[in-house]
């Protein structure tokens, strides 16, 4: 079976050239791909050890699904209607690009969408005006490079397919032609 980085240089480039590009430098292609975990509502009213073994698990998770250690964002500016305080740890980010990036996106498409609960096809409309992919999981556990069993904490992350496409007619196109299950 050839990889998805190969099925994009052996088919998706000619087909989508028969569309109307002139050049295969023009054909749109992913740039990134961007996993985003908030540690959010888990955290919230906890004493300082019980969220940094909560941030741990969950940095922890995304490493293994991602396969590069996150990122941790810390909040910006305090907001007490979410008991939220300046320089609280809020967020785990992994950008992936490249080999990674495309390691990712075959796990994602062939183990991770078919495994996730009530999956009947990713829907266009997820699709935005400059043709990137948002989608959202509420359990991380579709995942299969994490562990049911051991999980102690189940969270929800969102992960954003950024391409070059100039508009949502042709990032559909795109993602379709690499196999991406899209609904009608």
């Amino acid at each position: 079976m050839q990889s998805l980085k190969e099925k994009y240089n052996k088919e998706v480039i000619p087909a989508m050239m028969k569309g109307g590009f002139k050049n295969s430098m023009a054909v749109p292609s992913i740039r990134k791909v961007v996993l985003n975990a908030s540690f959010g509502k888990a955290v919230v009213g906890k004493s300082a050890g019980e969220r940094e073994k909560i941030m741990n698990l969950i940095t922890q998770d995304l490493a293994l699904i991602a396969g590069q250690a996150p990122v941790v964002i810390k909040s910006k500016k305090s907001i007490a209607g979410f008991k939220l305080r300046e320089g609280l740890e809020i967020a785990a980010v992994v950008t992936l690009r490249k080999e990674k990036m495309w390691d990712f996106l075959e796990r994602f498409i062939y183990l991770s969408l078919p495994r996730s609960r009530d999956f009947k096809g990713l829907e266009p409309k997820s699709i935005d005006k400059n043709g990137n992919l948002s989608i959202g999981f509420r359990e991380h556990i579709a995942f299969p490079e994490v562990f049911t069993e051991k999980e102690k904490t189940i969270f929800g992350l969102q992960v954003t397919i950024t391409t070059n496409a100039k508009s949502k007619e042709k990032g559909l196109e795109l993602f379709k032609l690499l196999g991406f299950p899209m609904k009608d």
